[in-house]
């Protein structure tokens, strides 16, 4: 492997690797370095909704997340066909309940315990699968990969691992959950951990994505359902605890007792990037040629189209189409 490139992303979950191959695109030569491997940390762990309803998001993100729920279709058909590998993206919609309105269930999902709900055309993707094709198309681009190094500093020009020194023009933090621990710049980035479970049963036993404030169901094409999901303040803590899972199997089984004829497939704890204010970091940062991408909380998988459009502008020193005022890196200095 080489020892310069135009860009090096520091992280190579969805949103480095995405925004890696939106840079190869546009030809730039590219080096993801990641801790671990890729895609195995939070993009593993997300539920994958697409939920740019903005019931609720924070009003700052309802432009980026409209838009990026928007590109998925097209994101995800470019990614199969240069990666090779189906994504599991569902567009059968959300069924949300709450005490507005009453919606025909009976019809639309019979499993689900009759009750007050409303309908949102919303999408879901499987974050899994749709990791492993990003990886793919990343590779497919030319994206080099380092993995199992540790970004330890970044300096004009490069970064600095645990094991040696990689050189580039420009550096893109995406470390997610760890992008703080990266000099220079103090990111206010901190883990919020969520723990979920996977049950397996006959397919189409629930069709729609369920959600309810506190907890969701979130269908897969192969008879898997994802129930979640805590928000845990535990640090870099990631283990399983048995009764908060089984609090969460029985959540599920209220809304849909047919869930009892499911088995649990697995469970598992995955660690969010969260800052004080619940917006993501997009942008330039006050250190010449160091970019950021972090920070996008619940949404990551959302908005990994749009990030990755609106970062290789803004990296590549386009207008990003965007006001990203909201998300700048240096809005937490000096608190």
């Amino acid at each position: 492997m080489k020892n310069n490139w135009d860009v090096i992303v520091i992280g190579g979950g969805i949103i480095g690797l995405s925004i890696a191959w939106a840079l190869r695109k546009r030809g730039a030569t590219v080096l993801v370095v990641e801790r671990g491997e890729p895609g195995l940390e939070a993009s593993y762990a997300a539920a994958g909704m697409l939920a740019d309803t903005p019931i609720e998001l924070p009003a700052a993100l309802h432009e980026l997340a409209r838009a990026s729920a928007q590109m998925y279709p097209g994101f995800v058909h470019e990614i199969e066909d240069e990666s090779g590998t189906k994504v599991d993206l569902r567009d059968q919609g959300t069924i949300f309940l709450s005490g507005e309105e009453r919606l025909p269930l009976a019809s639309l999902e019979p499993a689900l315990v009759d009750q007050p709900a409303v309908f949102f055309k919303e999408r879901s993707v499987d974050p899994r699968a749709l990791g492993v094709a990003m990886l793919k198309a990343a590779k497919h681009r030319g994206v080099d990969i380092a993995t199992g190094s540790n970004v330890t500093g970044v300096f004009y020009g490069g970064v600095d691992t645990e094991k040696t020194r990689y050189y580039g023009a420009k550096v893109v933090n995406c470390a997610g959950a760890w992008a703080g621990q990266v000099g220079p710049v103090p990111f206010p980035t901190r883990p919020v951990k969520g723990q979920m479970l996977a049950l397996v049963g006959p397919r189409e036993l629930v069709r729609h994505v369920v959600r309810w404030h506190g907890g969701y169901l979130v269908p897969r094409s192969d008879g898997r359902i994802v129930v979640g999901s805590t928000l845990e303040e535990a640090g870099f803590d990631k283990r399983v605890d048995v009764e908060t899972i089984r609090g969460l199997h029985q959540a599920a089984l209220r809304h849909v007792p047919r869930l009892a004829e499911c088995r649990i497939l697995e469970d598992w704890a995955g660690l969010r990037p969260a800052t004080p204010d619940g917006l993501p970091l997009l942008g330039a940062t006050s250190v010449p040629g160091y970019f950021v991408a972090g920070g996008h909380f619940r949404d990551g998988i959302l908005l990994t189209p749009v990030t990755a459009a609106v970062m290789a502008s803004v990296i590549s020193g386009e207008k990003p189409g965007f006001d990203l005022s909201a998300f700048a890196a240096g809005r937490f200095a000096g608190s």
